[in-house]
């Protein structure tokens, strides 16, 4: 008997060895790339190209971002983050020509719009048929946009042709959100690439991520999510005379 629990001992530390070994093998396999690399702009994009997923900064927390109109990208983007598919993801574009590309803004001024962004907010909008990706929140009409106040994001909007990128935090659905890459190290092995910035921001509450609104009715607002730019956001709505929805 003692044999046996010998044996089995060592079988089971040779598998623990070995899954060890295999994960930080992946990981390995995972390019880590800062941010100010020359090269870092092209890995970025050859790895959408390629249909991956990859994870960045944004102005709030690091991100996962793939091809909003690849199907097979953005459901593996919901594999790795654990979500379920029915809950929305935002799209990241370079400016607000974009924005009204593949939202419905015609009653969203530009004013108001380039008072709005770029920064750390979500508009939530209607879509356009320019967004033809049947798996990109199939549950609603609707589409969050977002033109993050970095360079490197909005760098990579413009060398991907203009074309959107599905945004999501860099974490596990349900967890913390992430400030340093560090943080999100179980999911590297899934990954095309990692971008690396440091540290983005220098307090917790930059885990709020981005202030969510929906602006889809004319005239009117919702808060999906107060995030960290809720105070200027609403100054913005009654600057602009934009009221909210539950007032109707």
């Amino acid at each position: 008997m003692r044999r046996l629990q010998t044996s089995l001992y060592r079988l089971l530390r040779a598998h623990h060895t070995s899954s060890r070994m295999q994960h930080q093998a992946s990981e390995l396999r995972t390019p880590v790339c800062a941010v100010g690399d020359e090269a870092a702009l092209q890995l970025a994009r050859q790895c959408l190209l390629g249909g991956q997923v990859i994870a960045l900064p944004t102005d709030t927390v690091y991100g996962l971002a793939c091809d909003a109109n690849n199907e097979t990208a953005i459901q593996q983007l919901y594999e790795i983050k654990g979500r379920d598919e029915h809950k929305p993801v935002a799209i990241c574009v370079h400016n607000i020509d974009a924005l009204r590309r593949f939202g419905q803004a015609a009653h969203l001024s530009d004013e108001l719009l380039t008072r709005l962004l770029p920064g750390p907010l979500t508009i939530v909008i209607e879509r356009t048929s320019q967004l033809s990706n049947r798996f990109l929140n199939p549950s609603t009409s609707k589409i969050g946009i977002r033109i993050p106040d970095f360079n490197f994001m909005r760098d990579l909007c413009a060398v991907w042709q203009e074309k959107p990128l599905a945004l999501t935090s860099a974490n596990r659905s349900s967890a913390p959100s992430s400030l340093q890459v560090s943080e999100f190290r179980s999911l590297w092995p899934q990954l095309g690439a990692v971008f690396d910035a440091g540290r983005i921001g220098l307090t917790e509450e930059r885990r709020l991520a981005s202030t969510v609104i929906d602006l889809a009715t004319p005239g009117y607002y919702e808060i999906v999510r107060a995030g960290v730019a809720l105070k200027p956001t609403l100054s913005l709505m009654e600057e602009f005379g934009i009221r909210e929805l539950k007032m109707m």
